[in-house]
């Protein structure tokens, strides 16, 4: 099969331009967007369609004209060159005719027929090397137990993913187990690191960082994982932080976000990451896939790359279900069985055509599986005094987010969370604003960083811990609790009662039960359960009593 590039000149505004290529009775499409301003000018399109050798040339084109008030539906022009067979290419055939395509004018609530013509020219050119069919891994972060069913899907597609995965959550309730992961592994699937709690690392220091990061490639890598891969937790990172991932042996790190799809800002961006990458470690992708994204948001992902090759990462995090496994609360970064199931079977067609090659990202990337290096010990316990970190808020984080020092903004299900840097404070210069709007389920909350040793207060099994904050309300609030076992898995503890609302300062305090038994560190903070706004400051954690661990 030789393929030959098809030139369609259109005279047109803004167009969305979509090729069908069909030969011999097959139909195989090409997808190209071209965008244009102004209405009179001509502009250019090049569709690659594949053409055996000694037949007739046969096209169709489809072709469907967009813009802010007007839409029209679609029409086929079909054509063949007046002489000559794709064995040698006819300089100047060409067929010339116009296509009239009827729409509706989207205006002030009315609806007008309108009629538009385009004059289209194809031209055939001399032989052109095809862009070779886009690399595509379905990669899958924070090892949730729904994704055993994808991966099932995935199995009976014969396409293997790239399961991105906290060792500090592996066995933990609702995720995977230690036992599933290397079965996905045996499988033919891949296993990739997310660091080992799953924080922001653009707002830790360098030693924190490389604990989260290389303890989590050691970690799995004790359990018999072969590691290569990285993707970074909420794609937030620094060069310090990428710089860490390279030091730590990951062949390459995956973000979200730096190419187009359907994400609100994201036009223009490009459709697909380079074979190989520019930046190993900063490999582009797409946003990640929420309960909003249909089935042919998905295939565009595909179809968009198809025209110039290169690779396109695609992120799931829960399938079916939509659980979150801390919380039980549906989490919107969601998509359907059937959803799900209708694109793997879609995209394991598009491989057989010779359209999209299914790759885990190792495959992709390649490279040798460099020696595990682990990160810096964790700083000695502290047992006595004011055991948070930074506990008047005083200090700002890393970055320009609005969050002190080993501080961070939580949270779950469905609602919006601001987090801003006010003055003044109840006692220094700044508290900490957090602002929940468009509630529908979960909470938000300001808690110390949920990490393994740099902030997060060290704690005892049996021990009680006092807790004290300083606080302003429009809605009532309460401590939430969580503790820390094992490698660096943060479980859900309880809470406090619930504070009634307070305009001016006001100091609420409680003291814990026994902390359980096998936890090293717990975190805190107050939460609003519902829309309000919450001013915190001046925080207080104290070891007050020691009793037998909690059963």
């Amino acid at each position: 099969m030789t393929r030959w590039d098809l030139a369609v000149r259109i005279r047109s505004g803004l167009l969305t331009h979509h090729a069908n290529c069909s030969e011999s009775g097959r139909f195989l499409r090409r997808r190209a967007i071209c965008r244009h301003d102004a209405p009179e000018d001509s502009l250019w399109l090049t569709v690659q369609c594949p053409v055996t050798r000694g037949e007739p040339a046969r096209r169709s084109r489809t072709t469907e004209l967009r813009d802010a008030d007007m839409k029209f539906t679609s029409h086929k022009f079909s054509f063949r060159p007046t002489t000559g067979t794709t064995t040698e290419p006819t300089p100047r055939a060409t067929a010339t005719g116009t296509v009239k395509v009827r729409g509706r004018w989207l205006a002030a609530g009315s609806v007008v027929g309108v009629m538009a013509s385009f004059l289209m020219s194809a031209v055939f050119a001399v032989p052109a090397q095809a862009a070779d069919p886009p690399a595509v891994s379905l990669t899958f972060d924070d090892a949730n137990g729904d994704q055993m069913a994808a991966a099932q899907i995935l199995n009976a597609a014969g396409l293997k993913g790239t399961f991105f995965t906290p060792s500090g959550f592996l066995d933990a309730t609702g995720y995977m187990t230690t036992a599933q992961a290397l079965a996905l592994q045996a499988a033919g699937n891949e296993i990739g690191g997310h660091t080992v709690t799953h924080p922001d690392l653009a707002q830790m220091g360098p030693d924190e960082v490389m604990r989260q990061v290389c303890n989590d490639r050691v970690n799995l890598t004790a359990k018999g994982f072969r590691v290569t891969s990285f993707a970074y937790p909420f794609a937030s990172l620094t060069p310090a932080v990428e710089q860490t991932v390279k030091d730590c042996g990951f062949n390459s790190a995956r973000g979200l976000g730096d190419l187009e799809s359907k994400v609100p800002g994201t036009a223009g961006l490009g459709f697909a990451e380079t074979v190989p990458p520019a930046d190993p470690w900063l490999t582009m992708a797409p946003d990640e896939v929420d309960n909003t994204w249909t089935l042919l948001d998905l295939q565009n992902l595909v179809t968009n790359a198809q025209p110039g090759g290169g690779w396109v990462q695609i992120t799931f995090h829960h399938i079916g279900t939509g659980v979150d496994p801390t919380s039980n609360i549906a989490d919107p970064l969601t998509v359907s069985t059937d959803v799900y199931t209708q694109f793997v079977q879609w995209l394991a067609a598009q491989q057989s055509a010779g359209l999209a090659t299914v790759k885990t990202v190792d495959q992709v990337i390649g490279g040798t599986v460099q020696a595990a290096v682990s990160g810096p010990a964790a700083p000695a316990p502290q047992t006595t005094g004011n055991l948070f970190k930074n506990p008047s808020l005083e200090t700002a984080g890393p970055l320009a987010t609005g969050l002190p020092q080993c501080w961070a903004g939580g949270g779950y299900g469905t609602n919006t969370r601001v987090f801003t840097t006010v003055a003044p404070g109840h006692t220094g210069a700044v508290a900490e604003q957090m602002d929940v709007t468009g509630f529908a389920s979960g909470d938000g909350k300001l808690l110390p960083t949920l990490d393994l040793g740099e902030c997060a207060p060290s704690a005892t099994p049996g021990h009680s811990y006092q807790m004290k904050a300083w606080f302003k309300s429009t809605a009532a609030t309460q401590f939430e609790l969580y503790y820390r076992t094992g490698l660096g898995t943060w479980h859900y503890w309880t809470a406090s009662p619930q504070v009634l609302p307070a305009a001016d300062w006001t100091q609420t305090a409680w003291t814990s039960p026994p902390v359980p038994a096998g936890a090293s560190a717990i975190s805190m903070g107050l939460n609003l359960v519902g829309n309000g706004t919450l001013v915190t400051d001046d925080y207080e954690l104290t070891d007050v009593a020691a009793t037998a661990p909690a059963p």
